[in-house]
Protein backbone atom coordinates (compact mmCIF):
# COMPACT_ATOMS: atom_id res chain seq x y z
CA UNK A 1 0.00 0.00 0.00
CA UNK A 2 1.19 3.95 -0.67
CA UNK A 3 2.17 5.87 2.22
CA UNK A 4 -0.99 8.06 3.98
CA UNK A 5 -2.16 10.91 1.58
CA UNK A 6 -3.79 14.07 1.59
CA UNK A 7 -7.13 14.80 0.71
CA UNK A 8 -7.69 17.28 -2.12
CA UNK A 9 -11.15 19.22 -1.98
CA UNK A 10 -13.37 18.12 -5.10
CA UNK A 11 -14.86 21.80 -5.35
CA UNK A 12 -14.56 23.15 -8.87
CA UNK A 13 -12.74 25.85 -10.61
CA UNK A 14 -8.88 24.58 -11.31
CA UNK A 15 -8.57 23.94 -14.61
CA UNK A 16 -6.50 20.97 -15.83
CA UNK A 17 -4.17 22.35 -17.87
CA UNK A 18 -3.41 25.21 -15.18
CA UNK A 19 -2.77 22.87 -12.10
CA UNK A 20 1.15 21.35 -12.77
CA UNK A 21 1.36 21.08 -8.76
CA UNK A 22 2.56 17.17 -8.36
CA UNK A 23 0.59 15.57 -5.39
CA UNK A 24 2.12 13.83 -2.62
CA UNK A 25 -0.19 11.08 -3.16
CA UNK A 26 0.81 10.75 -6.81
CA UNK A 27 4.53 11.24 -5.22
CA UNK A 28 4.56 8.53 -3.17
CA UNK A 29 3.50 5.94 -5.89
CA UNK A 30 6.50 3.24 -6.71
CA UNK A 31 6.54 4.49 -10.53
CA UNK A 32 9.42 2.30 -10.80
CA UNK A 33 7.17 -0.99 -10.75
CA UNK A 34 4.21 1.11 -12.79
CA UNK A 35 6.93 0.75 -15.37
CA UNK A 36 7.48 -3.19 -15.28
CA UNK A 37 4.21 -3.60 -14.73
CA UNK A 38 2.94 -1.78 -17.81
CA UNK A 39 6.09 -3.01 -20.01
CA UNK A 40 5.40 -6.47 -18.93
CA UNK A 41 1.32 -6.04 -19.16
CA UNK A 42 0.10 -3.39 -20.98
CA UNK A 43 -1.96 -2.58 -17.32
CA UNK A 44 -0.41 -1.36 -13.97
CA UNK A 45 -2.34 -1.18 -10.64
CA UNK A 46 -2.21 1.66 -7.66
CA UNK A 47 -3.71 0.35 -4.50
CA UNK A 48 -5.48 3.42 -2.54
CA UNK A 49 -4.94 6.05 -4.67
CA UNK A 50 -8.45 7.29 -3.55
CA UNK A 51 -10.04 7.00 -0.15
CA UNK A 52 -13.03 5.69 0.65
CA UNK A 53 -14.57 9.09 1.50
CA UNK A 54 -13.23 10.52 -1.73
CA UNK A 55 -14.92 7.64 -3.87
CA UNK A 56 -18.02 8.15 -2.41
CA UNK A 57 -18.22 12.00 -3.08
CA UNK A 58 -17.43 11.55 -6.27
CA UNK A 59 -19.54 8.99 -7.70
CA UNK A 60 -22.18 11.42 -5.82
CA UNK A 61 -21.25 14.19 -7.98
CA UNK A 62 -23.13 11.97 -11.37
CA UNK A 63 -26.28 13.32 -9.79
CA UNK A 64 -25.31 17.04 -10.87
CA UNK A 65 -25.82 17.44 -14.37
CA UNK A 66 -24.45 20.96 -14.08
CA UNK A 67 -21.05 19.22 -13.76
CA UNK A 68 -20.66 17.56 -17.34
CA UNK A 69 -20.89 18.53 -20.73
CA UNK A 70 -22.43 15.55 -22.19
CA UNK A 71 -24.05 12.06 -21.50
CA UNK A 72 -23.94 8.92 -23.55
CA UNK A 73 -26.28 5.70 -22.76
CA UNK A 74 -24.05 2.88 -23.96
CA UNK A 75 -27.10 0.84 -25.71
CA UNK A 76 -27.93 3.73 -27.60
CA UNK A 77 -24.68 3.42 -29.42
CA UNK A 78 -23.70 -0.57 -29.28
CA UNK A 79 -21.36 0.31 -26.68
CA UNK A 80 -22.88 -2.50 -24.21
CA UNK A 81 -24.79 -1.37 -21.41
CA UNK A 82 -25.13 1.20 -18.70
CA UNK A 83 -24.24 5.16 -19.38
CA UNK A 84 -21.31 7.57 -18.63
CA UNK A 85 -20.83 11.71 -18.37
CA UNK A 86 -18.17 13.82 -19.42
CA UNK A 87 -17.08 16.83 -16.87
CA UNK A 88 -17.54 20.33 -18.16
CA UNK A 89 -14.70 22.85 -17.54
CA UNK A 90 -13.47 23.42 -15.10
CA UNK A 91 -13.09 20.30 -13.78
CA UNK A 92 -13.90 19.02 -10.02
CA UNK A 93 -10.26 19.88 -8.75
CA UNK A 94 -9.32 16.63 -7.77
CA UNK A 95 -9.81 15.35 -11.00
CA UNK A 96 -7.44 18.45 -11.93
CA UNK A 97 -5.04 17.30 -9.93
CA UNK A 98 -4.53 14.08 -10.96
CA UNK A 99 -4.48 14.97 -14.39
CA UNK A 100 -1.92 17.29 -13.73
CA UNK A 101 -0.06 15.45 -11.35
CA UNK A 102 -0.01 11.44 -12.73
CA UNK A 103 0.51 13.29 -16.31
CA UNK A 104 4.36 13.99 -16.02
CA UNK A 105 4.86 10.79 -14.12
CA UNK A 106 3.69 9.31 -17.34
CA UNK A 107 5.35 11.22 -20.09
CA UNK A 108 8.39 9.38 -19.72
CA UNK A 109 6.79 5.71 -20.09
CA UNK A 110 4.51 6.99 -23.02
CA UNK A 111 8.20 8.59 -24.65
CA UNK A 112 9.97 5.54 -24.40
CA UNK A 113 6.76 3.46 -26.25
CA UNK A 114 6.81 6.13 -28.32
CA UNK A 115 10.31 5.75 -29.70
CA UNK A 116 10.59 1.64 -29.63
CA UNK A 117 7.68 1.78 -32.04
CA UNK A 118 9.41 3.56 -34.13
CA UNK A 119 7.40 6.80 -33.80
CA UNK A 120 8.17 10.24 -34.37
CA UNK A 121 5.70 11.88 -32.06
CA UNK A 122 7.01 12.73 -28.49
CA UNK A 123 5.28 13.89 -25.40
CA UNK A 124 5.74 17.13 -22.88
CA UNK A 125 7.08 17.06 -19.83
CA UNK A 126 4.14 18.89 -18.48
CA UNK A 127 0.07 18.39 -19.06
CA UNK A 128 -0.22 21.98 -19.97
CA UNK A 129 2.26 21.44 -22.93
CA UNK A 130 0.21 18.46 -23.99
CA UNK A 131 -3.33 20.00 -23.93
CA UNK A 132 -1.89 23.14 -26.04
CA UNK A 133 -0.81 20.77 -28.73
CA UNK A 134 -4.88 19.19 -28.35
CA UNK A 135 -6.33 22.38 -28.27
CA UNK A 136 -4.19 23.83 -31.55
CA UNK A 137 -5.89 20.90 -33.58
CA UNK A 138 -9.30 21.05 -32.56
CA UNK A 139 -9.39 19.09 -29.48
CA UNK A 140 -10.61 21.43 -27.09
CA UNK A 141 -13.59 19.00 -25.38
CA UNK A 142 -12.60 17.93 -21.54
CA UNK A 143 -12.26 14.02 -21.33
CA UNK A 144 -12.36 13.08 -17.68
CA UNK A 145 -15.38 10.94 -17.37
CA UNK A 146 -17.37 9.05 -14.79
CA UNK A 147 -19.64 5.86 -15.59
CA UNK A 148 -22.47 4.57 -13.96
CA UNK A 149 -23.88 0.43 -14.26
CA UNK A 150 -26.22 -1.30 -12.91
CA UNK A 151 -27.06 -4.99 -12.76
CA UNK A 152 -27.25 -6.87 -16.12
CA UNK A 153 -24.82 -3.86 -17.51
CA UNK A 154 -21.30 -3.73 -19.44
CA UNK A 155 -18.60 -2.05 -21.21
CA UNK A 156 -17.63 -3.52 -24.58
CA UNK A 157 -14.08 -3.83 -25.44
CA UNK A 158 -12.91 -0.33 -26.69
CA UNK A 159 -10.20 2.45 -27.14
CA UNK A 160 -10.74 5.71 -25.75
CA UNK A 161 -9.64 7.63 -29.34
CA UNK A 162 -10.87 11.25 -29.53
CA UNK A 163 -9.12 12.87 -32.25
CA UNK A 164 -5.52 12.73 -34.26
CA UNK A 165 -3.19 13.34 -31.06
CA UNK A 166 -3.64 10.53 -28.58
CA UNK A 167 -1.44 9.88 -25.20
CA UNK A 168 -1.24 6.10 -24.99
CA UNK A 169 -2.20 5.61 -21.58
CA UNK A 170 -5.07 6.34 -19.63
CA UNK A 171 -6.07 6.03 -15.69
CA UNK A 172 -9.20 4.08 -14.48
CA UNK A 173 -10.52 4.46 -10.95
CA UNK A 174 -13.06 2.23 -9.26
CA UNK A 175 -15.26 3.93 -6.78
CA UNK A 176 -17.32 1.49 -5.52
CA UNK A 177 -16.46 -1.50 -3.96
CA UNK A 178 -16.43 -5.25 -5.14
CA UNK A 179 -18.80 -7.68 -3.57
CA UNK A 180 -20.33 -5.33 -1.24
CA UNK A 181 -21.86 -2.46 -3.88
CA UNK A 182 -21.71 -4.42 -6.86
CA UNK A 183 -20.68 -8.46 -8.31
CA UNK A 184 -18.94 -9.04 -11.30
CA UNK A 185 -18.19 -5.79 -13.59
CA UNK A 186 -14.16 -6.77 -13.43
CA UNK A 187 -11.93 -4.70 -15.67
CA UNK A 188 -11.30 -6.60 -18.92
CA UNK A 189 -8.32 -5.84 -21.00
CA UNK A 190 -7.32 -7.94 -24.51
CA UNK A 191 -4.45 -7.85 -26.01
CA UNK A 192 -4.07 -8.52 -29.96
CA UNK A 193 -0.58 -9.76 -31.08
CA UNK A 194 0.23 -9.85 -34.92
CA UNK A 195 -0.77 -13.55 -36.38
CA UNK A 196 -1.92 -14.90 -32.68
CA UNK A 197 -5.03 -15.21 -30.99
CA UNK A 198 -6.28 -12.15 -28.49
CA UNK A 199 -5.47 -12.63 -25.31
CA UNK A 200 -7.60 -11.59 -22.34
CA UNK A 201 -6.35 -10.41 -18.75
CA UNK A 202 -8.77 -9.28 -15.86
CA UNK A 203 -7.33 -6.58 -13.32
CA UNK A 204 -8.72 -7.05 -9.98
CA UNK A 205 -9.18 -3.53 -8.24
CA UNK A 206 -10.87 -2.44 -4.61
CA UNK A 207 -12.51 0.67 -3.95
CA UNK A 208 -9.84 3.47 -4.72
CA UNK A 209 -7.64 1.58 -6.40
CA UNK A 210 -6.39 2.64 -10.22
CA UNK A 211 -5.67 1.10 -13.26
CA UNK A 212 -3.25 2.80 -15.48
CA UNK A 213 -3.52 1.07 -19.19
CA UNK A 214 -2.14 1.78 -22.68
CA UNK A 215 -5.20 3.09 -24.48
CA UNK A 216 -4.40 1.55 -27.91
CA UNK A 217 -0.85 0.35 -28.46
CA UNK A 218 2.39 -1.35 -26.85
CA UNK A 219 5.61 -2.24 -27.68
CA UNK A 220 6.62 -5.96 -27.16
CA UNK A 221 9.75 -7.30 -27.00
CA UNK A 222 10.09 -10.17 -29.83
CA UNK A 223 12.60 -12.85 -30.98
CA UNK A 224 13.08 -10.75 -34.19
CA UNK A 225 13.12 -6.84 -32.41
CA UNK A 226 10.58 -5.00 -30.71
CA UNK A 227 6.79 -5.13 -32.31
CA UNK A 228 3.80 -3.06 -31.60
CA UNK A 229 0.36 -4.72 -30.31
CA UNK A 230 -3.51 -3.43 -30.35
CA UNK A 231 -4.95 -3.01 -26.86
CA UNK A 232 -8.21 -2.64 -26.24
CA UNK A 233 -10.41 -2.50 -22.43
CA UNK A 234 -14.05 -3.40 -21.55
CA UNK A 235 -16.11 -3.97 -18.35
CA UNK A 236 -17.60 -7.27 -17.97
CA UNK A 237 -21.67 -7.74 -17.10
CA UNK A 238 -22.31 -6.46 -13.70
CA UNK A 239 -24.09 -9.06 -11.91
CA UNK A 240 -26.02 -7.30 -9.60
CA UNK A 241 -25.24 -3.42 -7.83
CA UNK A 242 -24.44 -0.63 -8.46
CA UNK A 243 -20.59 0.10 -10.49
CA UNK A 244 -18.80 4.20 -10.78
CA UNK A 245 -16.16 4.59 -11.87
CA UNK A 246 -13.96 7.81 -12.60
CA UNK A 247 -11.48 7.42 -16.17
CA UNK A 248 -8.89 10.26 -16.44
CA UNK A 249 -7.96 11.01 -20.35
CA UNK A 250 -4.91 12.81 -20.55
CA UNK A 251 -5.91 13.84 -24.35
CA UNK A 252 -9.20 16.39 -24.88
CA UNK A 253 -11.68 15.70 -28.15
CA UNK A 254 -12.40 17.16 -30.78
Amino acid sequence: MNAPRRAVPLACGVDDDDDDGDDERVASVDWARVAQDLDAHGCAVIEGLLTRAECGDLAALYARDELFRSRVVMARHGFGRGEYKYFARPLPALIASLRASLYPRLAPIANRWSAAMGLDVRYPEELAGFVERCHAAGQVQPTPLLLQYGEGDYNCLHQDLYGEHVFPLQVAILLSEPERDFTGGELVMAEQRPRMQSRPMVVPLRQGDAAVFAVRHRPVQGTRGVYRVNMRHGVSRVRSGHRHTVGIIFHDAA
